[in-house]
């Protein structure tokens, strides 16, 4: 596997025209035919076969013939969409394979020094998944978490260098990728080495092609077996390499013959060279902190950081470009590939001219200046990053002659040395056939010491149905532990009694779910028939909002559980209208008690806290506003860490407590009619010092018993089925919302404290304003009286019925800045009598 890896140098370098080394394929020659010619090597397999490999021959003893990527971007300079494409395709592939659950906790690594980029772009594909690749390069302070040989190279030694361990110890699939796939020797070691450190059930091998001779095709299988394990395999074609006997020997012969004596070559790094103009370096501000690669962990949050910096580093590419630059050319360096290819992406999208995109590599491959041969030219530098195993020559192939006018070689600040810079080096040799060269460096990530203090205990990921909640797994991740086995519940008046004397906060157990009548849940059907059109409009609003002012690739959390069918919602319209597939998790918040912030400790290792989203449903006097302010300061002064946003993004603001909503009506959104089974069957969250301890997430249950009265996806269903109908209506109201004076006035609060004082209750958390927080107290707490503004119309038949069946009154109010507000019985005991609740002091 992966025979394009480190070998022993070599000396001779051919050079070719222009045209010629411009494709893989010139006329129509297939790239592998010089070999195949002189050597009698036969590659046979499917129609695909030909285009993605070319062949070469290289001075190895284990091996005589390359098989060359063309898809690469390793020996041979390709479009950067083409490259990313085929790895991004295959991590598709992979999560199509493995499920969204599988796919969920899927760890991806990839193989030094040609797949590293290769193994990346298989991670984008399979969307969350965190990367990992071996390498060769040893860094001071960063102990192994494992090694592994690669039998074929004359290089093979493979480092693991996780900068958390625990990347490796989970139980999810661990994904190989490597370019080939040819003996099978290679991902054999790796899972041996690996299972018996860190077993798991479950390992998916990625390979752009799969050269297996039949003999080894069965050897998969049977370790399988021996492991006790399922190993997949997924690539992109796959045949054999037909070699005929003597097939070494005479290949070593070929090399020798050819080595500067085939006829018309020249070396590319001999001989006079125009002068080499100056170097000119691009400073790509890049993020502080973001890894270069791979090499110690690429996280779901690392990779939101680089998408988001990526236009301005692009921006910053362009600019520094000569304006008549017709051909260009980004050159990464061995095993920093995919920074440079996703340079090289952005790059390609935002310029007119061609770019091209390939690295340079420690193998030593003859270069003949033929069409039907895969390597037409070969640069030879030193060696300039300090390598551990001591200088030698690398390589740069396909770049000379190739007709390029600029080339930006990007290289990590660990190679950015005296050596890249010296007359013999690797800027100078570009310059002496590219009219200019830019330089790009990117910081090399080095882990935190080895004696950093011990964190705590590791948390645990997200939960996801249908083991918890009945929501499909991509869509939420609950940041809860499962409390379902614990009884919780409580009768409403013994709660509330409670609560109100003091002795229990209210977070601390759970009403019994309330199970709606017949009636009751016609009136829901009826409120979603109605309304859905309405909510998908405010829906697509308030996610416009977000991606416009907040991130464009933003991590959406919904404040548990309210806000997670909203933030579900959310998810959808980005899908439907942006094609974008935004990590949505669920957190608890609690009144007085703050966010749980251990799930924030999760976030900030797993994503940039600035792209985070805090989601509710709506607002009602503004208190959970409040709560998560106060909450996130508390948070940074603790943990140090900055970026979150302590701004709501919510469907309804009808209180005036936030800038991005998607209306400011008081009107009834269904989700508000029911409890957990139109929350995906997940209760209130709990938060109980005996059940919670200090590395714990909060606690809910799932009703799994509830299942067959669920309408949490029926629910989801009928407001996104609306998502087309309503897209310019949505456009419209974004325009009129972004130019709009959007600062809060709080006039909700304000409503509040007036109604708590007219009504004397003197308590604002006894005065539950809004449609959505009227129909919680009638549905949770004891409630004392519904304020209904006159007129209100069918939005308020729900909380008719509910307050009716509850036995409590209706009064209409003139001029309330909500549709309704629910009044909880202030001063609550379970001897309490009278209308005002108050006969029976505390």
């Amino acid at each position: 596997m992966n025979d394009v890896l480190d070998h022993a140098p070599d000396e001779a370098t051919h050079d070719g025209g222009d045209e010629g080394a411009r494709t893989g394929t010139p006329g129509g020659v297939w790239t592998g035919s010089w070999v195949a010619e002189r050597l009698g090597v036969e590659l046979a397999g499917d129609g695909r076969l030909t285009e993605l490999l070319g062949l070469a021959l290289r001075r190895n003893p284990k091996r005589a013939h390359l098989l060359v990527s063309n898809v690469l971007g390793k020996h041979v300079p390709q479009s950067p969409a083409v490259v990313y494409g085929h790895g991004v395709a295959l991590g598709r592939r992979v999560r199509d394979l493995l499920g969204e659950e599988e796919a969920g906790a899927a760890v991806v690594l990839g193989y030094a020094e040609t797949a590293t980029g290769l193994g990346h772009s298989v991670a984008d594909g399979l969307g969350t998944a965190p990367y990992l690749h071996s390498t060769r390069r040893p860094v001071a302070g960063v102990p192994r978490a494992g090694g592994f040989e690669e039998s074929h190279s004359h290089a093979t030694s493979h480092l693991l260098l996780p900068e958390d361990p625990a990347l490796l110890a989970g139980p999810g699939p661990l994904v190989l990728v490597d370019d080939e796939f040819s003996t099978g020797n290679t991902v054999l070691n790796t899972v041996r080495a690996l299972h018996a450190r860190y077993p798991r059930r479950r390992y998916v091998v990625v390979a752009l092609v799969d050269m297996r001779s039949p003999e080894d095709a069965g050897r998969l299988e049977e370790f399988a077996r021996e492991i006790g394990a399922r190993v997949d395999l997924v690539t992109a074609a796959s045949g054999t390499v037909r070699l005929p006997d003597g097939v070494l020997e005479k290949g070593r012969e070929l090399v020798t013959r050819f080595e500067g004596t085939a006829p018309g070559a020249r070396r590319a790094d001999a001989g006079p060279r125009p002068p080499a103009g100056p170097v000119t370096r691009v400073d790509l501000r890049w993020p502080a902190g973001l890894p270069d690669g791979g090499r110690h962990g690429f996280t779901e949050a690392h990779r939101a950081r680089l998408e988001a910096a990526l236009p301005d580093m692009a921006a910053r590419l362009e600019a520094a470009l000569p304006g008549d630059a017709r051909r260009v050319l980004v050159l990464g360096f061995e095993e920093l590939m995919y920074a440079p290819l996703r340079l090289a992406h952005a790059l390609e999208q935002a310029v007119d001219a061609e770019v091209r995109y390939s690295t340079t590599t420690r193998s030593p491959v003859l270069a003949v200046d033929d069409p039907g041969y895969a390597i037409r030219t070969r640069l030879v530098f030193p060696a300039h990053d300090d390598p551990a195993d001591g200088p030698g020559e690398r390589y740069a192939y396909n770049v000379a002659g190739a007709g390029f006018d600029a080339v930006v070689a990007v290289v990590d600040s660990a190679a950015d040395t005296p050596a890249l810079h010296a007359p013999d080096g690797l800027l100078a040799r570009l310059a002496a056939h590219i009219p200019h060269v830019l330089l790009a460096v990117v910081p090399s990530y080095v882990p935190a010491a080895a004696h950093a203090p011990e964190r705590p205990p590791m948390l645990p990921e997200p939960l996801r149905g249908p083991a918890f909640s009945s929501y499909a797994p991509e869509e939420v991740g609950w940041l809860l532990q499962d409390l379902s086995d614990v009884t919780l519940e409580a009768p409403t008046e013994e709660r509330e009694e409670a609560i109100q004397r003091g002795g229990a906060h209210y977070a601390e157990s759970l009403p019994v779910e309330y199970q709606p009548g017949e009636q009751y849940q016609e009136l829901f059907r009826t409120a979603l028939e109605e309304s859905a059109a309405r909510l998908a409009q405010a829906v697509g609003a308030v996610t416009e909002l977000v991606l416009a002012e907040r991130s464009p690739r933003p991590v959406l959390v919904s404040l548990a559980r309210a806000g997670t069918p909203v933030g579900i919602l959310m998810r959808r319209w980005a899908r439907f209208r942006h094609g974008l597939d935004l990590p949505h998790y669920a957190v608890s918040i609690v009144r007085g008690r703050g966010i749980d912030a251990n799930a924030l400790r999760w976030l900030a290792a797993h994503h940039d806290p600035a792209d985070v989203v805090f989601v509710d449903g709506w607002t009602g006097k503004g208190a959970i506003t409040r709560e998560l302010a106060d909450a996130l300061r508390a948070f940074e002064a603790s943990d140090g860490v900055t970026g979150f946003d302590p701004e709501i993004a919510v469907l309804a603001d009808p209180g005036s407590c936030v800038r991005t909503y998607g209306t400011r009506e008081d009107y009834l959104i269904p989700s508000a009619c029911l409890n957990s089974t139109v929350s995906g069957l997940v209760s209130r969250t709990v938060l109980r010092a005996d059940l919670v301890g200090p590395h714990d997430y909060h606690g809910a249950k799932f009703y799994r018993e509830l299942a067959g009265s669920d309408v949490s996806v029926a629910f989801l269903d009928a407001v996104s089925a609306r998502f087309p109908e309503v897209v310019d209506a949505v456009g419209a109201r974004v325009e009129d919302l972004l130019a709009a004076d959007r600062t809060p006035t709080w006039e909700g609060w304000k409503a509040v404290e007036r109604i708590s004082e007219e009504y004397g209750i003197h308590d604002v958390n006894l005065v539950k304003p809004g449609v959505g927080e009227t129909t919680r107290v009638l549905l949770r707490r004891v409630p004392w009286k519904v304020l209904a503004r006159a007129g209100a119309g069918r939005d308020l038949d729900h909380v008719r019925l509910l307050a009716g069946q509850r036995g409590v009154p209706v009064e209409e109010v003139a001029d309330l800045p909500y549709t309704c507000v629910g009044l909880i019985h202030p001063r609550f005991t379970r001897g309490a009598t009278g209308a005002d609740g108050r006969a029976v002091t505390v």
